[in-house]
């Protein structure tokens, strides 16, 4: 059975607006719209619990998945929001054991989820320039429990004389001008390895598979992933009127090498 102890992760759930992460302590006192819930009134009890709030509406007691601590994270700047986090891994084939190369930290959201898919053999080396955002980053990183399969590193690889990083499967950038890093990226990741850009406009997708191009990169993919959500109720299930809709554009790509130099023979007659 698994209970809830002092410092375990609950995620408080009302309903899908209404729900809090928390960790649990024996004198925390959460006021919500539904009323008070009690840390002390959680300890002992199995996940998947309920506790009647003083306003008697019943929350029930969830295990915090990863989809939580991201939708939950501490946002210092806009993050990759989980309907395109779940096509990101199966396009690039992002498993356990995999080396991950993540240029631009933001607040931790795509690295904490790339961190629980490649635990507990494999590692992500993110990258960022911005301090502030790194320590809210690294909160929301730890949070999560995922600290120990990352690194992260405050280093421009814009301007890197040295790369850090070789032989990484996969590259993640989230960055403005993605295509600026492309012939650093190429230098750390192994041949087939696959790259990923998340890509706020159609402008930067454009300057940015020009590139890919230019960079030796095949497989080129851009999209973008619309969540439509659905109210099922007995008689009356509709299209829901909340829903996330544009939020990125995404660039998948391989390495691989065009062989440029090599000469066509000439025609014989």
């Amino acid at each position: 059975m698994n209970k809830i102890k002092t410092n375990s992760y609950v995620l408080f759930f009302y309903n899908d607006s209404k729900k809090w992460l928390n960790k649990i302590s024996k004198e925390q006192v959460l006021h919500t719209h539904v009323g008070v819930i009690r840390h002390s009134d959680a300890i002992g009890k199995e996940y998947g619990s309920r506790l009647r709030t003083n306003k008697d509406k019943y929350v029930y007691l969830l295990k915090p998945t990863i989809h939580d601590f991201v939708m939950k994270s501490q946002h210092g700047t806009q993050i990759v929001y989980p309907k395109d986090l779940g096509y990101i891994m199966a396009r690039a084939g992002i498993q356990s054991g995999q080396t991950i190369l993540e240029i631009g930290t933001g607040s931790g959201a795509l690295t904490t989820f790339l961190a629980s898919i490649v635990k507990p053999r494999g590692h992500v080396h993110t990258f960022d320039v911005e301090p502030q955002f790194m320590e809210i980053a690294k909160k929301n990183i730890t949070k999560a429990g995922m600290i120990k399969y990352v690194t992260m590193n405050e280093l421009d690889i814009k301007t890197a004389k040295k790369m850090p990083l070789s032989d990484a499967d996969v590259a993640v950038v989230d960055l403005g001008d993605p295509w600026v890093v492309l012939p650093q990226v190429r230098k750390m990741l192994k041949g087939s390895g696959a790259f990923i850009a998340i890509c706020p406009t159609m402008n930067q997708l454009e300057k940015l598979t020009m590139g890919l191009v230019e960079n030796e990169f095949t497989d080129i993919e851009c999209t973008e992933h619309i969540l439509r959500t659905i109210d099922a109720r007995e008689g009356k299930t509709r299209h829901s009127f909340r829903g996330i809709g544009h939020t990125t554009y995404l660039a998948f790509a391989r390495k691989a090498f065009y062989d440029r130099k090599e000469k066509k023979e000439a025609p014989t007659e």
